[in-house]
C-alpha cells in the first residue's frame, strides 16, 4: 500500500482531480490518501469527495482526514502540497500596494514584487512541513504545487534533504493548445522545453518529427482567432521566435513590454480570449468570489452523479510520477529541480524547469544546454532575481528583498528605486507578522 498525503487538502477541485488520477494506475489503487487541511469544513468536504470517487471506481482505496499535519506525514510515500498562506485580506496587499504605486499586476503569485512577498510568507509553513517530512516521512518525496513555484522550490532545495520538485500544468496545457491551433492530434507532438517556472520556452515543438513552428507562424499571423487567444504570448513569440509557457495575463507580468502605460494595457491586456488575458487583480477577483460562493459549488460537486468520463485520468504529472516511482512504467514530464549544470547560461544551484525522467530510482533531470540568446536574457534576469530573493529570506535581509524588487523588470519600468523603496517598506509592514524570518521590516 502507498501512503499519500495532501498537505492543503481543502484545495478541493485539485485535490479530487489528483486523487482521481491516482486511483487509474493499478500499483496505486490500494492507496491511502492522507488529507490534511488547517480548515476543518473544507476538510471534510474533501473526505467526502474522496470517497465518493473511491467508491464509484469500486477501488480499495482508503482515505484519512485530519487537522493534524504529523500524523497526515507519518509514514507517507508522497506528500502533495497546494498550500495557500492567508486568505485574499492577507494578499491583495501583495496587489493592491504596487497599484498603488503605478505597478499593475494580473496575478501576482509568481515574481515580481507581489510574488516576492507572496514567497516570503509562504516559505515558512512550507518549511514547517518539509521539517515535519524529515521527521515522519524522511524518505518521502515532495511534488509541490504551490506557487511561487520557483523561489519555494529553490529555498527547500537549499535547506532540506527532503527529495522535491514542482509542479505545473502550463507545460503540457500550452503544448496542447499549440497543436490545437496548427490541427495536430497531440499524441503526434514532441517538444523540448525548457527555463524557469512561467517562462519556460519550447525549444523544439515537432509534429511527427518535423519542426512545427512554420505553422504556428502562419497559425498566428493569418488567423486573427489564434491571435486574440493570448495575445502577449504571440507577441513574445512573433519578437522572440520561442513560444513561452504560462498564460498570457501571467507573462504580462514577466517583463518591461505590456503593462507600464494603461494605453499597452487596453491593447495587449484586455481583450484576449484566453482564460487569462491580463486584467489587473484577475485572481484576487476570483478567489473573493469564490470565498463568497465555494460552500454552494461543492454541494454541487457532491451531489452530482459521477460519470465513466468523471473517472478517466487527466494530464496532470503528479499520478503519473508516483506510480513511476513505485516501479510502474517511467515517466517524463517537465519539473522544477536545482540546475546542475542542465541550463549552462542560467544561474548555478537555482531552480529550473527541465525535462525530467522518474522511475523507481528517482528523479534523472535531463541536460538541456543553454537557452537561445534571445530567450536567456530574459529568463536569466528572472532567476537572478528569485535567487536574490531566496537568499534575502534565508538571511532575513530586507534590503536584499527591495534589491531584488529593484531589477523587476515591470517595477523598474515605471518606479524609481526612491518609489520602490518606499513601496518595499509599505509591503513589509502590512505583511511583517508573516515574515518571522526578518528582525527588521524595513529597508
Amino acid at each position: 500500500m502507498t501512503k499519500i498525503t495532501f498537505i492543503g487538502a481543502g484545495s478541493l477541485g485539485f485535490t479530487s482531480e489528483l486523487v482521481r488520477d491516482i486511483l487509474t494506475f493499478p500499483l496505486l489503487e490500494d492507496a491511502h490518501i492522507a488529507l490534511m487541511d488547517i480548515h476543518p469544513e473544507r476538510l471534510e468536504w474533501a473526505k467526502r469527495q474522496v470517497e465518493k470517487l473511491i467508491a464509484a471506481g469500486k477501488r480499495p482505496a482508503t482515505v484519512s482526514a485530519t487537522l493534524d499535519r504529523a500524523e497526515a506525514l507519518k509514514g507517507a510515500d508522497v506528500v502533495l502540497t497546494t498550500i495557500l498562506a492567508g486568505s485574499t485580506e492577507v494578499w491583495r496587499h501583495d496587489i493592491e500596494i504596487p497599484k498603488k504605486y503605478g505597478v499593475d499586476i494580473n496575478v501576482g503569485d509568481t515574481r515580481g514584487p507581489s510574488g516576492i512577498f507572496r514567497f516570503l510568507r509562504t516559505i515558512n509553513p512550507m518549511m514547517d512541513i518539509v521539517r515535519d517530512m524529515e521527521k515522519y516521512c524522511p524518505n518521502a518525496v515532495l511534488l509541490n504545487y504551490t506557487n511561487p513555484m520557483a523561489m519555494l522550490v529553490s529555498a527547500i532545495q537549499k535547506q532540506s534533504f527532503i527529495t522535491v520538485t514542482g509542479l505545473c500544468h502550463s507545460v503540457q496545457g500550452t503544448a496542447m493548445m499549440l497543436a490545437r491551433w496548427i490541427g495536430a492530434p497531440y499524441e503526434e507532438i514532441d517538444y523540448v522545453c525548457a527555463g524557469i517556472n512561467h517562462q519556460a520556452w519550447y525549444l523544439e515543438y515537432k509534429w511527427n518529427g518535423q519542426d512545427a513552428y512554420p505553422l504556428i507562424r502562419k497559425a498566428v499571423t493569418e488567423r486573427p482567432e489564434v491571435y486574440n487567444e493570448e495575445i502577449v504570448r504571440n507577441e513574445m513569440f512573433l519578437a522572440l521566435g520561442y513560444y513561452v509557457t504560462e498564460s498570457s495575463g501571467h507573462n504580462s507580468e514577466y517583463n518591461w513590454w505590456f503593462r507600464k502605460r494603461p494605453d499597452l494595457i487596453e491593447k495587449y491586456c484586455t481583450h484576449g480570449t484566453g482564460w487569462n488575458p491580463g486584467e489587473y487583480a484577475y485572481i484576487l477577483k476570483e478567489y473573493q468570489r469564490n470565498e463568497a460562493t465555494w460552500k454552494d459549488q461543492v454541494r454541487e460537486r457532491l451531489e452530482a452523479p459521477l460519470t465513466p468520463e468523471d473517472l478517466q485520468r487527466g494530464e496532470e504529472y503528479a499520478a503519473y510520477i508516483i506510480n513511476a516511482l513505485k516501479g510502474g512504467e517511467p515517466f517524463k514530464f517537465n519539473g522544477n529541480v536545482r540546475n546542475t549544470h542542465l541550463i549552462t547560461n542560467l544561474p548555478e544551484g537555482a531552480c529550473v524547469e527541465v525535462p525530467v525522467y522518474v522511475d523507481r530510482a528517482g528523479f534523472h533531470p535531463i541536460h538541456v544546454g543553454a537557452l537561445p540568446p534571445e530567450c536567456a536574457l530574459l529568463t536569466q534576469l528572472s532567476s537572478g532575481i528569485e535567487e536574490m530573493a531566496v537568499q534575502a529570506s534565508i538571511a532575513g535581509d530586507p534590503t536584499m528583498v527591495y534589491r531584488a524588487i529593484c531589477h523587476d523588470p515591470l517595477t523598474a519600468s515605471v518606479l524609481s528605486l526612491a518609489e520602490i523603496r518606499q513601496m518595499t517598506n509599505e509591503l513589509f509592514a502590512v505583511h511583517k507578522d508573516y515574515l518571522p524570518q526578518f528582525k527588521v521590516h524595513r529597508v
